[in-house]
């Protein structure tokens, strides 16, 4: 459940990128940080441990208050992909409201792809979150390199998943904004009935998209 400050009336929605290692999951929130307006963003940060490093920024739109006053910050994070560093992985993703599990469309990262996925799924389930009812996005990235998975053989193999599947060039910022904006739906849907969005703070699904910075609802 999303954090809220009565006193500030103020919900933060934590929101996490995932995947295995150099899969572009720092691009993505770089290229996200970029896209967001000057007065929407807080200084992209850098967690560096002894052998690892945790990406986050706190994108906070200073006009996204609702009619009541409720103001919606967003705290983006990307957690480093290598096997090593398990344990700060869990620890960021403790709290999560939303994942997006970025993969790598090259042939040659189809099993490092389904082992990060798997780990996802045991460290959702170690800090007590539901993969089943957790909003989460799937995106195919490096799609502008040559020796990748076809869009169809990627749907052909996640026909029978839940969740939205995208496809993007992080690098390039195709399909980043996409991305963000499905999970933004994603957000809304899970937890709008909850934190009473639309009904006591007049936020409709439409309104928390394009407020959150997530362009075209």
């Amino acid at each position: 459940m999303p954090e809220f400050e009565r006193e500030a009336n103020r919900v933060t929605f934590k929101l996490v990128y995932y995947g295995p290692a150099q899969g572009g999951k720092t691009t993505n929130l770089m290229q996200l940080h970029e896209l967001a307006g000057a007065q929407m963003k807080g200084e992209l940060m850098t967690l560096e441990t002894q052998h690892d490093r945790t990406l986050f920024f706190d994108l906070l739109p200073l006009g996204f208050r609702a009619a009541s006053g409720l103001t919606i910050r967003l705290r983006l994070f990307t957690v480093p992909g290598q096997v090593a560093h398990d344990g700060t992985r869990k620890a960021v993703l403790s709290r999560a409201d939303g994942v997006v599990f970025v993969a790598d469309s090259q042939r040659t990262q189809a099993t490092n792809n389904g082992e990060s996925f798997q780990n996802l799924a045991e460290n959702l389930a170690r800090v007590g979150l539901d993969l089943e009812h957790l909003p989460l996005v799937v995106q195919f990235n490096k799609r502008d390199l040559s020796d990748i998975l076809s869009e169809d053989e990627i749907r052909e193999r996640y026909a029978g998943a839940p969740w939205p599947l995208l496809f993007a060039s992080a690098i390039d910022g195709r399909g980043v904004r996409e991305t963000f904006t499905e999970l933004l739906h994603g957000v809304w849907r899970r937890y709008a009935a909850e934190l009473e969005l639309e009904s006591r703070h007049g936020l409709d699904e439409q309104s928390f998209i394009m407020a959150a910075g997530g362009g075209q609802a």
